[in-house]
Formats: structure tokens, C-alpha cells, sequence
């Protein structure tokens, strides 16, 4: 699978993940890694886990999901 930005680009790279919520294609250049955080359910109610989980996304899902 090559990276679908690049292909947009006009390029042909290999992808080395793809996008947690579109599930295009990414290579390094194209991958925006965040922290997420994790719930499980305890009791009552939700408890956060102490470390955090890595969520690869694309700029366009990223940008889309954090808008203001």
C-alpha cells in the first residue's frame, strides 16, 4: 500500500500505518501521532488508565476532529 497524500502529491511512497479514522494510508511524512486517553469501566462510572494510548491519524482527520 503507498501513502495517499503522496499519492495526491504525484508521488509513490510506502505507507507505514494508516488513519485511525479513514483508514488511508500513511507514511511518516503524512502521520500525526497523539496521545489518547483510556477508559475502562470501573464501579459506577469511568476510570482513565494511567498511560496514555498512540492514535495515528491523517492532517485532514486530525485538523477535522480539533477544530474549534
Amino acid at each position: 500500500m503507498n501513502c495517499y497524500d503522496c499519492h495526491q502529491e504525484g508521488r509513490a511512497t510506502p505507507a507505514t500505518a494508516s488513519c485511525h479514522t479513514c483508514g488511508a494510508g500513511l507514511c511518516p511524512d503524512h502521520i500525526r501521532v497523539t496521545a489518547q486517553d483510556v477508559h475502562r469501566h470501573e464501579g459506577m462510572g469511568l476510570s482513565t488508565l494511567k498511560q496514555s494510548a498512540r492514535r495515528l491519524t491523517c492532517f485532514t482527520c486530525h485538523d477535522a476532529q480539533h477544530q474549534l
